[in-house]
């Protein structure tokens, strides 16, 4: 069978210096995309992370400080990989809490203004824990019959992916073969920013889901309280996370003074 698609459909998956959103950087990227006319179009890049790669890292994927020490920085890249992600969809394994948000924070960094306004994302991974709660490698072989003997390696596990996906799609009839039904399925909450640190409430307004503001609105409490969007912009906080607070900021200026 193939995807049922309107648009392309980017499956993804990155290997990492490690799991820190804001402060870890890609070491390698890899991206199936997949055409309404059931084309295939596959890119692996290798990157320059500018900083170690921790060993225990480097234990998972195995992409080592001197693997990468001559390949292009994730800067160099960025123009070239959102070339080939721009007008797709996103999916992946685990994708929309780590390797969107991840990916965006590069993006920023290379000064690429990344964002998911006209598209959706389908994580193959809540599909997987909704219906089974397992692995990547688990899930390959129970949707697939097949052994993921490359795991951690991007481009296998994007393939494996989309695989699965295929798979899944196939075995659970309540599961449309339609992008956006799948996004809607795979979205755990409704999230202002990738990280999750400013979510939709029932109203949908924005509003805060961690710290001493927790569960309220934000514009609120940037309005009441000036002194904390100068703390979350200087605190270790996502780039896209601060690039949302501020276009919230700026939303509340135009409309007092329209």
């Amino acid at each position: 069978m193939e995807l049922q698609l309107t648009r392309p459909i980017c499956f993804f998956d990155l290997e990492t210096t490690g799991i820190n959103v804001a402060k870890d950087r890609i070491v390698e990227i890899s991206v199936l995309k997949i055409y309404p006319n059931g084309n295939k179009e596959s890119k692996t890049w290798l990157v320059n992370p500018e900083m170690p790669i921790p060993k225990h890292a480097s234990d998972v994927h195995g992409i080592t400080d001197e693997k990468v020490a001559n390949e292009p920085t994730f800067k160099e890249l960025s123009k070239e990989i959102y070339n080939l992600i721009k007008d797709s969809d996103l999916a992946g394994y685990n994708s929309d809490r780590f390797d969107i948000p991840l990916l965006a924070e590069e993006m920023l960094r290379a000064d690429v203004d990344f964002d998911m306004k006209n598209r959706v994302s389908v994580d193959v991974q809540t599909i997987f824990h909704k219906k089974e709660q397992r692995t990547l490698s688990a899930a390959y072989k129970f949707y697939c019959d097949k052994n993921l003997n490359d795991a951690h390696s991007a481009e296998a596990d994007a393939v494996a992916t989309y695989e699965v996906l295929l798979s899944q799609i196939e075995r659970y009839h309540d599961l449309e073969n339609d992008i956006k039904f799948l996004a809607d399925f795979t979205t755990r909450k409704q999230m202002a920013d990738f990280a999750g640190f400013i979510i939709f409430d029932e109203d949908g307004e924005e509003i805060f889901s961690f710290g001493k503001h927790k569960g309220k609105k934000v514009e609120q409490i940037l309005e009441e309280e000036p002194g904390y969007f100068g703390w979350l912009l200087n605190a270790d906080f996502p780039l896209y996370t601060k690039k949302v607070l501020t276009g919230i900021k700026l939303r509340k200026l135009n409309n007092k003074l329209a």
